[in-house]
């Protein structure tokens, strides 16, 4: 076992002269393994420097290109595209209060009146930013409102949101129009994924009800049978509960 030399330590013998010189190239063997790799280090640095300059020149333009994006045009964009949508949001919103001047509204909803953008204009002239995306949602329903079921259909399959409420209302949405269309198979599949969209108690047993009832007209009735069971047990203060003995019976009587 090697063993810690004092400073100004003699050997005693041949076998400790041996064994201080093998120690001392072994440490000079090492160093200049790292000198060796060093200098290759240094002169490839120094080979390729134009490279590594130009990599680095790039990676910082693009970091403060993209930071320049956001701050002089990303959020300029959002904040002109959120105050365009104040005025066909006051319209959508009267819209579905009053009885008498539904279509006019919603019409001036889509497509602007007075120098002012509707939906669609911020669709167009927005696009990528979130008050884009709200759009299209508000359009999908103008146009479902409007009896517009394709128009309706496109517009919410292009709105993206996780909002329990509104991610499912658009999906509940499609449905309600493929249903309109005659397309019960394909609105089913939209009201189920409203369903597991969110199991809030506003909107999943809303599109349970809708849900059940168009698996009643497909003669599906084991999967009505479920969707009313749902309803019963974990939403029996909701609208849909009512009656909802009398559809289970329904739903029990055909299977």
């Amino acid at each position: 076992m090697a063993t810690y030399k004092k400073r100004g330590f003699k050997p005693k013998n041949k076998e400790e002269e041996q064994e201080r010189l093998e120690q001392e190239s072994a440490t000079a063997e090492v160093f200049s393994t790292l000198d060796e790799g060093a200098s290759r280090t240094e002169a490839w640095v120094s080979k390729n420097q134009n490279y590594i300059l130009g990599l680095i020149g790039v990676v910082a333009v693009g970091v403060l290109g993209y930071l320049a994006y956001v701050q002089f045009v990303e959020k300029p964009k959002e904040t002109s595209a959120s105050n365009e949508m104040y005025y066909p949001q006051q319209y959508f919103d009267q819209a579905l209060t009053n009885t008498t001047a539904k279509d006019s509204l919603y019409n001036l909803a889509l497509n602007g009146g007075e120098g002012k953008y509707g939906f669609l204009d911020i669709i167009d002239e927005y696009r990528g930013t979130r008050a884009a995306n709200l759009a299209n949602y508000s359009a999908g329903m103008s146009y479902l409102n409007l009896q517009k079921y394709q128009e309706a259909i496109s517009h919410l399959e292009k709105f993206n949101s996780v909002d329990a409420i509104l991610g499912a209302m658009a999906k509940g949405g499609i449905g309600d129009a493929f249903m309109q269309l005659g397309q019960p198979d394909d609105a089913l599949g939209y009201y189920a994924k409203a369903i597991n969209h969110s199991d809030n108690d506003y909107t999943a047993p809303k599109y349970l009800y809708k849900a059940g009832i168009t698996a009643l007209e497909l003669n599906q009735n084991d999967k009505a049978l479920q969707y009313f069971q749902r309803i019963k047990e974990e939403y029996p203060a909701s609208d849909a509960a009512r009656n909802i003995d009398a559809f289970i019976g329904m739903a029990e009587g055909g299977i």
